[in-house]
């Protein structure tokens, strides 16, 4: 988990004291610039003294070695503040728009706060979102003394990014009243009573109100500076002590939970990442940006919800002891609220180097009578072995010394025919490692160019290149194939080496470094800065920054690239290009793209698997495009009954085809009995490769004579 629980120190009780009256304080001495001390009443949270004096330390680190050179001066200053007030209120659903206006008058000081470390502002802000905060849940607990009429036609806009601060304290109430309303049907559409209903809701915002006692300055510290970071690229994190010790934890691969990063947005705690390696990984079942609604305890203990929770108590409930069951209650990536619950069982482990570990597979394909064997490697993540390889031993687990293991295995004999290689889900990791997984594919070359803060660049090859398959190669990668994995599949298209299939991956194109800021202490006491230092380059020129790398051949995907990758990232480095370097790429089949993918078209009209997996989609694409939810419960649980209708008579129809008996009801159906539609395409791809080359009489996509040398 990304988050370690730790017990709370109550430094604020509610006070008094309104939201308008803290706003009228900055309005004290108003001719010329405003004060920016003495702006917090007594109680009210504020910066400690280690924060005033960590913040210019920060600012030195962000302003001297990111990539990008950036000075946090009055330019910087209104980006941090959007970025602060954001943070804390995304959805404008707090804040009322008088409360913005008089945040404005702090707009121009984020700037000068960080180096000063007079932060009192930022904290001011953040006590009137505590207070609305209140005031809001509050008024939701109140709601619940009447229940509403679910007769009445009318709607809840659950998108509200976009929209306007409400103007007045009424137009907050409504708001409101169809936010509690909705969350109220949600429940109902279950089968949950009016009363059961009130009972859960009431304690789900209760929860709310004794999180906001719960906050300390570290959290608002870590919030700001967190601000700051993110205008500088999406990839540059301050980390509190606290989140630096789960950083360390998280690095040393020796904690026991389920192996996934999450995050607290909007109430709801979403999956951010799946570590290579954890059960969530080998499970499957968990996605990233899927939102966690509920949480339970063995084969059949209560589920609890924990909409509302914080992060840290959810954690604290998902791990355990090694071997024992958790049970996620869960509210598919896309899918609007109240939207049909999924529940998945998952089995704690530690996140292990064995699990990470890459796996092969073999598959007979036939294509015109001959059956083709295609070899498969899943590669989970770039690892290494450190500390194996720091201590002399020459086979340490590795990737690449994995894979060429597989590699060994799946050649000997009759061997196989073609091989596709899975970096779905790779988010990349150790650098030399994808060197290395390169030159198991080609016999020399350059791989990748990486770009640093000075300006320097540097060219990477694999010193002892030696080349352990020259066969077909395809390489299947999806939006969250990132930074290592774009590296390898970029190098192998740019060689002409074999196909890149599947979705354009995540554009994750620049490099971070870890700077502490503890100076005398090896414990995270101050914490620690994450700081985008370089930035990776093909040896095309082509950055695989924001653009990431595109298949040659597209396959469908569940994973929208509206919502994921480089590209919806706020402050994005931008994609550039510089020199190309010297390489010898092979001779690319012409025909052999447009041959491949008129294949795969056919093939999407006559497969029932491939045609289940595009009505899902589309399923899920609708699902995407909904801003507004009716709020009249019959049809509501029209619209559950018709979407429960359509994904049977799916699963039914994709089941008839393969022979296997229908499903009676939709709560029958298992996610772990689904195709992996995707894999089966890729090496449909390659059976449809070696069968139109063997009826030409001409290799497919093998290692051929390099042509004359690319670059300049």
């Amino acid at each position: 988990m990304s988050h370690k629980p730790r017990p709370w120190r109550k430094l604020l009780a509610p006070f008094a004291l309104s939201a308008l009256g803290l706003l009228a304080l900055t309005a004290a001495g108003s001719t010329g610039a405003p004060a920016v001390t003495g702006l917090l009443p007594e109680g009210a949270l504020g910066p400690t003294a280690q924060q005033r004096l960590l913040a210019p330390r920060i600012a030195n680190i962000l302003e001297q070695n990111h990539y990008r050179h950036i000075a946090i001066d009055d330019k910087f200053s209104p980006q941090v503040f959007d970025r602060f007030v954001s943070a804390l209120d995304g959805q404008h659903s707090y804040f009322l728009a008088g409360d913005v206006s008089g945040f404005e008058r702090w707009r121009s000081h984020f700037g000068d706060m960080i180096h000063t470390g007079e932060m009192d502002p930022a904290y001011l802000i953040f006590n009137v979102f505590q207070q609305r905060n209140r005031e809001r849940i509050n008024y939701a607990i109140k709601l619940l003394d009447t229940e509403p009429d679910w007769s009445v036609d009318e709607s809840f806009n659950f998108d509200r990014e976009h929209a306007p601060w409400p103007a007045t304290q009424a137009d907050m109430d409504e708001l409101w009243r169809l936010r509690i309303k909705n969350d109220a049907i949600s429940l109902m559409l279950t089968g949950k009573s009016w009363p059961d209903t009130v009972d859960l809701l009431r304690k789900r915002y209760q929860r709310v109100l004794s999180r906001l006692d719960k906050i300390t300055p570290e959290d608002v510290f870590e919030s700001l500076m967190n601000a700051y970071c993110a205008v500088y690229d999406p990839h540059s994190n301050y980390f509190s002590p606290r989140s630096s010790e789960e950083y360390r934890i998280q690095m040393s691969l020796s904690y026991e939970g389920i192996g996934a990063s999450l995050q607290l947005t909007d109430d709801y705690i979403t999956v951010t990442n799946i570590l290579p390696g954890g059960p969530a990984a080998t499970d499957g079942s968990l996605k990233p940006n899927d939102r966690i609604t509920g949480v339970g305890q063995g084969h059949d203990g209560p589920v609890t919800d924990v909409i509302g929770w914080r992060l840290d108590d959810v954690v604290q409930l998902i791990r355990g002891k090694v071997s024992t069951i958790v049970r996620l209650q869960i509210l598919p990536a896309g899918a609007t609220p109240g939207t049909a619950e999924r529940t998945i069982e998952l089995t704690r482990n530690k996140v292990t180097l064995e699990a990470q570990a890459a796996k092969k597979e073999v598959r007979q394909i036939t294509r015109n009578g001959h059956v083709y064997k295609i070899g498969i490697i899943t590669v989970p993540s770039f690892y290494n072995d450190m500390d194996a390889a720091n201590g002399g031993d020459a086979n340490n687990r590795s990737t690449t010394h994995d894979v060429r293991r597989l590699l060994q295995a799946l050649t000997v004999g009759g061997g196989i025919d073609a091989l596709v290689l899975d970096l779905r889900g790779d988010g990349g990791g150790y650098l030399p490692e994808a060197i290395g997984l390169t030159h198991l594919f080609i016999n020399h070359g350059p791989v990748v160019q990486l770009k640093d803060t000075s300006g320097q660049l540097e060219v990477l090859d694999e010193p002892d290149p030696g080349q352990a398959y020259s066969g077909p190669l395809a390489v299947l990668v999806d939006r969250t194939s990132a930074s290592a994995s774009e590296i390898f599949s970029g190098a192998i298209q740019d060689f002409h080496r074999g196909l890149i299939i599947g979705q354009t991956t995540f554009g994750k194109g620049t490099v971070q470094s870890v700077i502490p800021l503890d100076r005398w202490s090896s414990r995270p006491t101050e914490g620690q800065v994450t700081v985008t230092i370089g930035k990776f380059y093909r040896i095309t020129g082509e950055s695989t920054q924001l653009r990431g790398v595109a298949p040659d051949i597209a396959l469908p995907s569940p994973i929208s690239t509206d919502d994921v990758g480089e590209s919806v990232l706020e402050h994005a480095l931008p994609w550039d290009r510089i020199a190309s370097v010297p390489f010898r790429a092979q001779v690319p089949e012409p025909s052999t793209m447009q041959t491949l993918a008129g294949e795969e078209n056919d093939r999407a009209l006559h497969n029932a698997d491939y045609q289940w997996l595009l009505a899902s989609l589309n399923s899920l694409d609708s699902a995407r495009k909904e801003k507004t939810l009716s709020l009249n419960l019959k049809k509501r649980q029209q619209q559950r009954v018709a979407q429960d209708l359509a994904r049977l008579t799916q699963e039914n129809l994709r089941r008839g085809a393969d022979g296997l008996p229908p499903w009676k009801a939709v709560d029958e159906i298992s996610i772990s009995d689904e195709p992996d539609v995707i894999l089966a395409q890729a090496g449909d791809i390659m059976a449809d490769a070696l069968a139109s080359n063997a009826s030409r009489g001409a290799p497919a996509l093998a290692q051929q004579a390099p042509a004359a040398t690319a670059g300049h």
